[in-house]
């Protein structure tokens, strides 16, 4: 499994900033309609009703909320960089800058966790997170994130 199995290129986004945790994660939600065909509300919901089991900031200024969502086949993903962060509960009180959103099949299993490895090993290299944080191209994150999952697997 790779990043760039997961993730479209449209699917990667770059934003000045949101107002709240929620906006972002409808922001998400959004993202997720509009390029794999989900259903916005059902993301949205699915999104919000994770958050309650315990905020999805890991730390560092990254988080990676996450949801299981009927009616799709394939595990796919949401990237955004806030140029200004936003606090999102996270675990060491940080502000977020880097957010890589999973949407899962409902019994998604053992794929579901695997994704969710892999995008937690890719954000906790610094030197993963500074390229981030230092390009505001959205091909060009969506290139970084694809390259650090391929020169990994190598």
């Amino acid at each position: 499994m790779h990043l760039s199995d997961i993730l479209k290129p449209r699917a990667v986004r770059v934003v000045g900033h949101f107002t709240s945790k929620k906006r972002l994660m409808q922001e998400l939600a959004d993202i997720g309609a509009g390029v794999y065909g989900l259903s916005a509300s059902d993301a949205m919901d699915a999104l919000l009703e994770r958050e309650t089991l315990g905020a999805t900031g890991v730390g560092h200024g990254v988080a990676l909320p996450h949801a299981r969502l009927e009616g799709i086949d394939q595990i796919v993903g949401a990237f955004i960089r806030l140029e200004k962060p936003i606090d999102f509960d996270s675990v060491d009180r940080q502000p977020v800058d880097l957010v890589f959103c999973l949407f899962a099949p409902q019994d998604g299993g053992v794929d579901h966790l695997k994704a969710l490895a892999l995008v937690s090993r890719t954000l906790r290299d610094a030197a993963t997170c500074a390229k981030l944080r230092a390009n505001e191209d959205p091909a060009t994150l969506h290139a970084i994130l694809s390259e650090v999952q391929n020169t990994k697997a190598a």
